[in-house]
């Protein structure tokens, strides 16, 4: 059993066939985290579609119409990058459900993670690049209007920037944004974060780890979160498809260790959503994320030895 609660449910998957966006990875992460015994079914929590009132704290009333009527325009469709019907709609409302209740499960438990989630290109008026409502967004709007925090950081791994992100928040001095990502890949148009780093192609686990580590300890010398979003992207991966770094499956493991070991020491409840992932084997993807909730288990491991040594 985990010392931490995972979020998922089936309908993540939006059943996608060979579309380069492999959502059926969410139920593949699922299936073989019970095979391979790392978690039980009592480890697994299915969250609630968040509600419109949730999504409208972060997405316009015209686009959150349109998405509920079926009435994107063309342009609009082809922005998405990924077919539209209503089981989509469906399954991103369980995603911004799912990006809640991890984080209101980190703030009682110091972690989780919502299978699913991460889709940090969409913007307050817009869906691109795979991305239709902005679940970690609109989970920390949540928390933030029922007063379960003031607070929070997003830390942000995926290769592409995370654009969305950036311009939700761009002129919020309650949420810290951190983005470390390849400087020549997607998206075009880039808000700023609180602070991106822009990486060249091709670069390895060593001066990737240096460089995250320098902005992790800056960030959080700068800022006190109440809450820590993690968007762990597999898509720094060496193998993918739509990246252009170079890490490895080690490299990509000690990534998400030093940012649960920066959360950790700084008494932050992480909660995590996974993001994207390409990789030529859809194998490997699955595997990455996999390894962040091993990184999640270890560290809330560790913490919870540090605290019985202290007792």
């Amino acid at each position: 059993m985990l010392p931490f609660k995972l979020i998922y449910h089936d309908g993540y998957d939006l059943n996608l066939g060979a579309h380069v966006f492999p959502s059926q990875k969410f139920r593949l992460i699922h299936d073989r985290l019970l095979a391979d015994g790392i978690a039980t079914p009592d480890d697994f929590l299915a969250p609630e579609p968040a509600t419109d009132e949730d999504v409208l704290r972060v997405h316009s009333p015209d686009y959150v119409h349109k998405l509920k009527t079926g009435s994107l325009s063309h342009a609009e469709l082809q922005q998405l990058e990924i077919p539209y019907s209503e089981k989509l709609v469906e399954a991103c409302w369980l995603a911004a459900g799912g990006s809640i209740l991890a984080g209101r499960r980190a703030l009682a438990d110091g972690w989780a993670v919502n299978i699913g989630g991460g889709f940090h290109h969409a913007c307050p008026d817009h869906g691109e690049g795979f991305c239709v409502i902005h679940d970690v967004a609109i989970a920390i709007r949540r928390l933030q209007f029922e007063g379960a925090i003031e607070r929070a950081m997003v830390v942000d791994t995926d290769v592409h920037q995370g654009n969305g992100t950036a311009e939700i928040f761009c002129a919020d001095e309650s949420v810290y944004t951190l983005s470390i990502h390849q400087e020549n890949n997607y998206p075009f148009f880039r808000p700023r974060s609180t602070v991106d780093i822009d990486l060249p192609d091709g670069i390895g686990d060593a001066d990737y780890l240096a460089i995250l580590e320098k902005h992790l300890r800056q960030a959080f010398l700068d800022f006190d979160p109440q809450l820590l979003f993690y968007v762990a992207g597999a898509d720094p991966y060496r193998e993918d498809q739509l990246g252009g770094l170079a890490l490895t499956m080690e490299g990509l493991a000690r990534r998400d260790a030093l940012v649960f070991d920066y959360a950790r020491r700084n008494g932050a409840p992480a909660a995590s959503a996974l993001a994207g992932g390409y990789a030529r084997h859809l194998a490997d993807t699955v595997s990455i994320h996999v390894g962040t909730i091993l990184a999640a288990r270890d560290a809330a491991n560790y913490r919870a030895k540090l605290e019985t040594k202290e007792r």
